[in-house]
């Protein structure tokens, strides 16, 4: 099944570091040039979901100059796994839009 979008975009923002909520907020924002903005609730219900399917783990250690109230959360191996699928997934969806003339082709910035 596809990964609902949030998800997607949560677990790409943990891909190369460890995050708390409003880091991954704003790597969200950055990496889609503001295009996608998680609102709190969407983040926190879908980051409890995560870590019930065990696709992110929350860690117990953080910073010594961080506040003690956040809390930071990794990718999991079985998460990084999803999100690669999912990425093969898009990526033949693309490939069969370009065929259909619905996508421009690959390296063509029309």
């Amino acid at each position: 099944m596809p990964l609902p979008e949030a998800t997607l975009h949560i677990l790409v923002a943990l891909a190369d570091t460890d995050k708390h909520g409003y880091a991954i907020l704003q790597d969200v924002s950055n990496r889609t040039g503001g295009a996608v903005k998680l609102n709190i609730g969407t983040l926190y219900t879908t980051i409890k979901r995560l870590l019930e399917q065990g696709l992110i783990e929350e860690l117990d250690e953080r910073p010594d100059d961080d506040d003690e109230r956040r809390r930071y959360y990794r990718i999991t191996t079985a998460g990084r796994r999803e999100v690669m699928t999912e990425a093969g997934r898009l990526e033949r969806m693309l490939g069969m839009a370009r065929q259909a003339g619905l996508a421009p082709k690959k390296g063509s910035t029309a």
